[in-house]
Parts: C-alpha cells; sequence; structure tokens
C-alpha cells in the first residue's frame, strides 16, 4: 500500500465527518476510512494510478467567493451556503424546480413519491434564487439548469425559463427524461421561444432492456421522438445524460458515442456521469456497480475501436488557462472550471463529412495550447497586451482544419455567441463523477463547481447537497405527498 493523501470524509451510516486515507495498492487508488461508531469502509477512488497522477498536474486552485452566505462555523461540508471556505465560483447553477416525477426510476437521487413529500418552490422564490446566483462575486454564474424531479411536469416551466432569461442568465438548459416532450412538440416549441438553450436529455442507453433496469420502463422510443423533435423545431442544442452503472449500460458506451456523432446536427454533447451510491450497501455490492472515470475512458477507446482514445481526454480544469487568457486580453471575469482535477475529464470530437469521428487532439496538440493561454495570461496580466495578442496569434496558428477558424473567433472577440458557434462544431464528450458517502472526499467539494441554489438563501456544492443536505432542506420546506402541485 502506498499512502497517496490524507483527507477527511463522510460515514456513509452517519454522515460524520472523519478522517480518511487516499492510497495506490496493486495500480488502483482507494479511499479508506473509520467510523468509532459503525467500523470500515474502503472504496474505490480512481481505478488507474497512473491515470490519478497523470491528471493532478491539471489543478489549478480558483479565486475563491467575495461574498460568501455563510461563515466556517461546524467545518466543511456542514457549512455550505456558499462559505467562505469555497475555492470555486459557480459554472452551472442548479435549480430543482419539483421533486414530483413522471417516472419512478431505481437510481433517482430523490421524488416525491418515494420521499413522501412535495418540494416544489413558487415563482417568487424562483426569482430570488436566481437573483442570488447572479449576485455571486467575482464571477456570477450565466449558465443554469432547471432540474427535478421532472422539470416538464410543471406546466409554468416555459415561464420559468424566461425568468433566468430576464436575470441575466446566458444559456438555461432543462434537465429531462423526454416524456413530455416527445409527447408534446407545443410544450418544447414554447420553451424553446421563452429561451431555453439546451435539452439535458437522460440517455443511459439504445436498447428498451436498459431503461427497464434503470428508469424502470422501456424508453427508447421517447428518447428518439425527442431527437426527431428537436429537428423538427430546429433545434439543436441537445445534451445526451447517461447514468453509467457496471453490468447494466457500460457495454453501449461505444454505441452512444456513435449515436451522438450520427445525430450531431442537433447533439452538441454526451455526459457520463458514473452511478452515485446510496443507502445501506455491502462492499461486494458496491463493487459490481462502481464504476470510476478511468473506466469510462477506457471503455470509450475499446468500443469506438480507438477512435477516441484515453489519451484523448483531459480534466476538466484544462479550459482555465483560456479563460484567464481571454479575461486578461478583455479585462473581464469568466467562469473558471477550476473544480478538483479528479472529479472529471472530458473531449471534443468532429464528425466528418464521411461520418468519422475525429477528436480535438488530431487538430491541436492541447498541452502545447493550455501552455500558451498561460503564457498569454501573464503577458496581460503584466500589462504587455501587445506582446500577448502576439502570442495569442501564434498559439492559434498550431491549430489545424476547420477547428482554427472558430477558435480564433473565440480568442478574438471572448464573446459567448463566438463560443457558441464553436461549440455547434464540436461534440462534447465527457464525464463528471459525483461522489456519494462511500467515496466523498472533502478536498473535492471545496472545489467544487456545480452548485444548486435553495429557496433558504443558500447555494450548496452538487456532492454535499446530494448526499448530507437534500432531505433536510427539502423537507423544512414541503408540504405533505400527494398534494396539489404548484406552479
Amino acid at each position: 500500500m502506498k499512502v497517496i493523501k490524507k483527507t477527511r470524509s463522510l460515514c456513509p451510516e452517519c454522515l460524520q465527518v472523519i478522517d480518511a486515507l487516499v492510497y495506490e495498492e496493486n495500480g488502483c487508488v482507494y479511499i479508506s476510512k473509520s467510523c468509532p461508531q459503525h467500523g470500515e469502509y474502503t472504496d474505490v477512488y480512481w481505478s488507474n494510478y497512473e491515470l490519478y497522477r497523470e491528471v493532478e498536474k491539471w489543478g489549478v486552485i480558483g479565486r475563491g467567493i467575495e461574498n460568501p452566505q455563510r461563515k466556517r462555523e461546524r467545518g466543511c461540508p456542514y457549512d455550505c451556503g456558499l462559505c467562505e471556505n469555497h475555492k470555486t465560483c459557480t459554472v452551472l447553477a442548479i435549480i430543482d424546480v419539483t421533486n414530483r416525477c413522471n417516472l419512478n426510476c431505481p437510481i433517482c437521487f430523490a421524488h416525491a413519491g418515494a420521499v413522501g413529500y412535495l418540494y416544489e418552490p413558487n415563482q417568487n422564490q424562483i426569482r430570488q434564487m436566481l437573483r442570488n446566483l447572479r449576485s455571486l462575486r467575482p464571477i456570477p454564474p450565466t449558465a443554469l439548469q432547471y432540474s427535478g424531479g421532472e422539470p416538464t411536469v410543471r406546466k409554468d416551466l416555459p415561464e420559468l425559463v424566461a425568468m433566468a432569461k430576464e436575470e441575466g442568465f446566458r444559456h438555461v438548459e432543462v434537465n429531462s427524461n423526454g416524456i413530455v416532450l416527445a409527447k408534446d412538440i407545443n410544450f418544447y416549441k414554447s420553451l424553446l421561444d421563452a429561451g431555453m438553450s439546451t435539452i439535458y436529455l437522460q440517455f443511459d442507453g439504445l436498447t428498451d432492456d436498459i431503461y427497464v433496469k434503470t428508469r424502470g420502463v422501456p424508453l427508447m422510443d421517447i428518447k428518439l421522438k425527442v431527437i426527431e423533435n428537436a429537428r423538427k423545431l430546429g433545434h439543436d442544442s441537445i445534451v445526451l445524460v447517461v447514468t453509467l452503472v457496471r453490468g447494466v449500460n457500460d457495454h453501449q458506451m461505444g454505441d452512444i458515442i456513435k449515436f451522438a456523432a450520427k445525430n450531431c446536427d442537433v447533439v452538441r454533447g454526451v455526459n457520463v456521469q458514473p452511478v452515485s451510491i446510496t443507502g445501506r450497501i455491502n462492499r461486494k455490492d458496491r463493487e459490481k456497480m462502481r464504476i470510476t472515470i478511468p473506466d469510462f475512458m477506457k471503455l470509450c477507446e475499446e468500443q469506438t475501436g480507438g477512435a477516441i482514445k484515453v489519451s484523448d481526454f483531459r480534466p476538466v480544469p484544462w479550459p482555465v488557462a483560456l479563460a484567464r487568457a481571454v479575461g486578461a486580453l478583455k479585462n473581464k471575469n469568466y467562469p473558471e472550471f477550476t473544480t478538483h482535477p479528479h472529479c472529471g475529464v472530458a473531449t471534443f470530437f468532429i464528425v466528418e463529412d464521411d461520418g468519422s469521428i475525429v477528436p480535438v487532439t488530431k487538430y491541436a496538440d492541447v498541452d502545447k495550447l493550455a501552455e500558451d493561454f498561460w503564457e498569454v495570461y501573464r503577458l496581460a496580466s503584466e500589462g504587455k497586451k501587445f506582446r500577448a495578442y502576439l502570442k495569442l496569434i501564434k498559439a492559434g496558428n498550431n491549430i489545424k482544419g476547420k477547428l482554427k477558424r472558430y477558435l480564433l473567433n473565440v480568442l478574438v472577440k471572448g464573446t459567448y455567441s463566438a463560443l457558441g458557434e464553436l461549440m455547434r462544431k464540436m461534440v462534447l464528450l465527457g464525464c463528471m463523477h459525483f461522489m456519494d458517502p462511500y467515496n466523498f472526499d472533502l478536498e473535492r467539494v471545496e472545489r467544487c463547481c456545480i452548485h444548486y441554489a435553495l429557496p433558504d438563501g443558500t447555494i450548496r456544492p452538487f456532492c454535499s447537497y446530494n448526499s448530507i443536505h437534500r432531505p433536510v432542506v427539502e423537507r423544512a420546506l414541503s408540504m405533505p405527498y400527494p398534494a396539489k402541485a404548484g406552479g
């Protein structure tokens, strides 16, 4: 056993903070901890030690929050709100608009039918949450996701989308299982008319047996109908969201990537989320389900025949260099993915005219680009903007093919529309491994960039909210279920 670091974690039983050890053994990285009351727990942290070390070098500590809502009193993760110790600004904000759902998924975080209460903020509460998010400094978030439950069960969802746009969110996405969007194209259109940017479409596989296991019912026809309706409406921004479970749908990772490529006129990305394990479950059963980021990368390489390789992925903090460089040149602050490097990885691919998948690493040396962007940032920060622009132009000359024009447009203009034009020429392939009480690492929580806004005025990191705070917060702001839902 080789010790990597000491950290703090949670007891999966009592959710108290306890000491934990992250270590390497036989090429795999584990997290181990012991609760005085409930005993010892060991779980896989990263399944490949070499890759664990490789991504570490991309870590960037964020600027922190200038106006935290909470003081550090009880300690992380109980002071979430955001507390003064949080190191990363909100990049993607989430508001759960309801916990009602038109499905009863076995792997859901929480829904009204299962927990026995209805959580559904009213419009005034949601507007206040939006304003609270936009008040964050130094970098107010510009991207928002409405989630749940199933957001489309609220008939006023188009009004909520329009409200988010009014409050300054440029990118507004809706997280959905697709049932309403497939059956009611007029409702889909009303969301687009209100300003919705993206559908974050639950998409666990390409065969109905997968959906029966993960969602309880066959849903493949629903997913295909959403794609069809998107084409009819001219909507070109759907992200396929895969909850990846070992032994359930991990054999379809390559097919999902190929499906995204085939439908790249409307599909902008594939976002994979390895299953988070909640409730009491022994180590043997956890290991049957547990899948980590290195496993995901290996599946992509094996199941695309090497079209997408493990070496094509970079940790989520890679774009920080780009944000800092353009920000220094434009005297602006841009959202920064200063999340922990072990939280997620991503790459982009371009679908050529013959249908082949080509990763962005074939068009540019992305490692050298990051180095160049950091140098641009340094020069611009020192007031040497002419030299910084020259360095930027030189960096652009190292980009090949169709990618060059669109990326240079982003670098020179630094606008949201330029970024959108670039994103529509590529397909994102990413994986975010959200933590659960078994693999929880407080180091990662303090650098989380995906945050929930809540009616009590707090803003809480994704993993601490879903592992600890959700039932307490929702129950305090809920009514018994079933009841007539608002909205």
